[in-house]
């Protein structure tokens, strides 16, 4: 019946007229009824359980679910399919590292010539040895790093000049560079008070408002501070011809170190708030160690910031990890330096 039936179909247009009238059919197949669905068989259609959900209320959620269809591709397929048509991924070369830069005239921070005389002097009254008239030609380490400091570096000092002159005029900023400048030596001073346990001159430095605060500031860090070997006192490198003037040398929690004292009105917790001034501390490391007159050595270093208003003082701690790479650093400030001149 089937074959009879598409041969029927196979038949010329006009015969197709004559095979749905409804007595041809009879005639021609009494045990079938053409219908316009595909399917001939009486199984059962199967229902979609999401038809029962009503469709008015979750419309956007119902077409979501049933028109979702999970992606064939994987990420193994896309990749094979990106290399046809592009072909294999030229790798790229991995960024070469910039060499750092070396020092033309090395010296070590740590001098091995130096004899250590094995009893040192415990003396309790710390060095304090004045700068020398003959030496005072050589340059200072502050010098060099002003003289050295980095364009963009210089571009902000200038720009934070000609803003505190907008402000205050320009005798007030010298009035205010001379306060700050005063502030740092009365702090110094009384800081020197108190390792020298002046108790009197202490008492009335403690009054004064100006270094009542920053004294108050690095209360905490003093109680860390023993064995006071240098104040205030000038060192000289005699192999790399440069002077400083140092804060304090003594022990910060059983290590020797080359301590600096430092105010400012902003607040300073990371080392590198701290500019050159790790550089300083290095110099001056480098240079006690390379100095007759001091009978030890240091290799560590610490830069204390104080604030006017009392707040805990920043403390950064110099490793002499830390020191080695700050020395490197400063040999290079110092090559620049003697370039220049």
């Amino acid at each position: 019946v089937r074959m009879k039936f598409v041969q029927l179909l196979c038949m010329k247009p006009g015969k197709l007229e004559t095979l749905f009238q409804i007595p041809f059919c009879q005639k021609q197949f009494p045990f079938m009824c053409l219908a316009t669905s595909t399917c001939l068989h009486s199984k059962k259609k199967k229902v979609n359980s999401y038809e029962l959900v009503d469709q008015e209320k979750y419309n956007n959620l119902v077409s979501s679910v049933t028109s979702y269809k999970t992606s064939a591709q994987t990420p193994e397929t896309i990749f094979e399919e990106d290399n046809w048509l592009y072909g294999p991924p030229k790798q790229q070369k991995r960024p070469v590292k910039a060499e750092t830069k070396a020092p033309k005239h090395w010296v070590p921070l740590i001098n091995p010539n130096k004899k250590i005389p094995l009893l040192n002097n415990d003396s309790n009254f710390p060095m304090k040895i004045p700068l020398q008239e003959n030496k005072t030609k050589m340059p200072s380490v502050t010098h060099i790093l002003q003289q050295t400091i980095s364009p963009q570096q210089a571009i902000y000092l200038e720009r934070w000049k000609q803003k505190m002159i907008l402000e205050l005029g320009k005798d007030g900023f010298a009035e205010y560079t001379k306060n700050l400048f005063l502030q740092g030596h009365l702090f110094h001073a009384a800081l020197e008070s108190v390792f020298l346990s002046e108790e009197i001159v202490t008492k009335e430095q403690r009054e004064d408002v100006t270094v009542s605060g920053y004294l108050s500031s690095v209360e905490r860090v003093l109680k860390d501070i023993s064995e006071v070997r240098a104040l205030e006192s000038a060192v000289h490198h005699e192999d790399l011809q440069y002077l400083g003037l140092v804060d304090c040398v003594a022990k910060y929690r059983g290590q020797l170190c080359v301590i600096d004292w430092k105010t400012s009105e902003k607040p300073k917790p990371s080392l590198k708030n701290t500019f050159d001034n790790p550089l300083q501390v290095a110099a001056y490391i480098g240079a006690i160690n390379h100095d007759a007159n001091y009978d030890f050595q240091v290799s560590c270093g610490l830069i204390v910031v104080a604030y006017k208003d009392g707040s805990p003082a920043h403390q950064h701690f110099m490793a002499p990890e830390m020191c080695s790479e700050y020395w490197n650093k400063w040999l290079l400030r110092l090559e620049e330096y003697m370039d220049r001149n």
